[in-house]
């Protein structure tokens, strides 16, 4: 699959502006629940193809955004707030509300994960949340224990080719192959600076306690894991305190590593289908 994709039929390209931030995005042709989804660091829509284009975006109205400085969206007016987790909640939230979602279900992939948790409180009209590939960080010594291999290319701004490569390969499964061609494609797109000022919000404590709000939420909380995950530790989600946890355990995606979406597609969509029937 290819870029192209994204010119056929069942896609309606999308285009929100709040103020001087440009957001690009897209939405299938189903008309049940609302479905959002946020794509995670230097990625972009790109990464939920299967699932705009396949049985899923078939059903439900699936809706892609690209964050500020990624994919088709400009980059961020002001990119030491808006390359944060409180920048990026804020986009989901304008997005959520420009679009008229109601009753959503709002899908966040790693950093996409992160935002969706932080924009918990501005969403009313969510139902349910699912996020993936993101431990939620909290404001304690052992806040960041949940990543078990974060590469320092997450929040390099001009990384080597080799760099590259080598944080590329753990977005996926050990092994896996072939890795889509977009996925480098959209790393050297996005703006340097969102990885540059995100590493440095963090370094200066400026995020979220995310297991506070996971610990606080009203709603729903699917948490999805690939087996094969190289970033994320499946026992660190498992002892998270999640109240409202769906189905009462995190949910495991046998032979899928970061990018369970791309990789067991069919596997991941049938977890987000009985999510969002359940609701």
């Amino acid at each position: 699959m290819s870029e192209e994709i994204f010119q056929g039929p069942t896609l309606r390209p999308l285009k929100l502006q709040f103020g001087e931030q440009t957001i690009a995005g897209f939405e299938s042709a189903g008309t049940g629940r609302d479905i959002l989804l946020i794509h995670g660091n230097s990625s972009s829509s790109q990464i939920w193809q299967k699932q705009l284009q396949g049985p899923l975006g078939a059903k439900y109205r699936l809706v892609s955004i690209d964050l500020p400085g990624h994919g088709g969206s400009s980059p961020a007016p002001d990119p030491e707030h808006g390359y944060s987790g409180a920048g990026y909640a804020g986009c989901i939230a304008a997005a959520a509300k420009e679009l008229g979602l109601k009753d959503a279900v709002v899908v966040g992939w790693s950093l996409g994960g992160h935002a969706v948790l932080n924009a918990a409180p501005s969403l009313p009209m969510a139902a349910g949340l699912m996020i993936f590939g993101t431990p939620p960080i909290a404001k304690t010594p052992d806040g960041f224990s949940g990543f078990k291999g974060l590469s320092a290319t997450t929040f390099t701004p001009a990384p080597s080719d080799a760099e590259i490569a080598a944080w590329l390969k753990t977005v996926f499964a050990p092994d896996y192959a072939p890795l889509p061609a977009f996925v480098d494609a959209d790393f050297r797109r996005t703006d340097g600076n969102a990885r540059g000022y995100l590493g440095a919000s963090v370094q200066a404590g400026r995020f979220a306690d995310e297991v506070e709000i996971v610990r606080g939420l009203r709603i729903p909380l699917a948490i999805v894991h690939g087996s094969e995950e190289q970033m994320v530790d499946l026992g660190y989600l498992q002892r998270l305190p999640a109240p409202t946890l769906w189905r009462g355990q995190v949910q495991v995606v046998d032979g899928a590593g970061h990018a369970t979406q791309w990789e067991r597609a069919d596997a991941f969509d049938r977890l987000v289908d009985a999510f969002a029937s359940s609701l």
